[in-house]
């Protein structure tokens, strides 16, 4: 996620959000600035991880404009060029194939 291109931040938020309820945002935060994402933290409400039904960590998803989950992938699934199609697709307003 480091690497991906910054033209991404300029048509689409990125944020990151811990899944672990014991980790406040400061702690996440103090994390994202240890390790130079440029991308700022967010705290989901009590049912949103199960909402979004996360179950991994290092979870990617991508949601569209109308609250339209696009993409989804888990620890270990997936790869960079899938994210950045995904990315990509968000960024021009496109649905992904």
């Amino acid at each position: 996620m480091a690497t991906l291109d910054p033209k991404y931040t300029e048509n689409v938020a990125i944020y990151l959000v811990g899944a672990d309820p014991t980790q406040t945002v400061e702690l996440l935060e103090r994390d994202r600035s240890k390790r130079g994402y440029p991308w700022p933290v967010a705290e989901l409400n009590g049912s949103g991880l199960r909402d979004l039904r996360v179950l991994l960590q290092s979870t990617k998803i991508a949601i569209d404009g109308n609250g339209v989950i696009t993409y989804r992938d888990g620890f270990g699934q997936g790869n960079l060029d899938k994210w950045r199609i995904a990315l990509e697709d968000l960024a021009t307003n496109r649905n992904p194939s």
